[in-house]
């Protein structure tokens, strides 16, 4: 009995095996690193990648930053990237400096894009909007309307819709200015 004893139970044993060869692969993985996967020193882009859509684009109104009334549907002919978001959003904050590079670099070919801020108020977004330095049109909704309408209640949000009002693209989630460049300038550059 006393040579029983001295042996490990049988799932003792297989868990310290799992633990060895857990040991072992990451060894290989180390040894073997692909060149491939970038390096700690590159910027990683974990922004989110678009979904392809085909969908009627809404017909929004709401009022600017300085109470002027605006409608969506004023922008009929152009492409426009409807971004909606809040100032207290972290993927928001860090998506504005890219947004703001392409709609400087693309407004000239009708592009347009509108920041739709979700339920805050002009004194809360002024701010922001001089911070950021940001140049194109911020509406507000302060009811969140819009996440309705484009059924989310995630922020960031964006919407690419071409110029005969269909919504062609779909982000939930940050944009990276890589992103934006991959899928955005065709839509921009199609039956221009």
């Amino acid at each position: 009995m006393s040579q029983l004893s001295n042996q490990p139970s049988p799932g003792r044993l297989l868990a310290l095996i799992m633990i060895g060869c857990g040991f072992l692969a990451l060894g290989v993985a180390f040894m073997l690193k692909p060149e491939s996967l970038p390096s700690a020193s590159e910027p990683q882009d974990f922004s989110t990648i678009p979904v392809e859509v085909d969908l009627p684009a809404p017909d929004l109104t709401f009022t600017t930053v300085d109470g002027a009334l605006v409608s969506l549907s004023a922008f009929q002919g152009n492409v426009v990237l409807v971004n909606l978001w809040a100032t207290w959003c972290p993927p928001c904050r860090e998506e504005m400096p890219a947004l703001q590079a392409f709609y400087e670099e693309h407004r000239l070919n009708g592009f347009v894009l509108v920041a739709i801020d979700q339920g805050e108020t002009a004194k809360e977004v002024i701010p922001f909007i001089e911070e950021y330095h940001l140049t194109f049109p911020v509406w507000l909704d302060p009811a969140s309307q819009a996440g309705e309408a484009f059924n989310t209640m995630n922020l960031p949000s964006s919407y690419v819709i071409d110029r005969t009002g269909r919504i062609r693209l779909m982000w939930i989630g940050g944009i990276s200015r890589k992103n934006l460049d991959a899928y955005v300038p065709s839509i921009i550059l199609a039956a221009q």
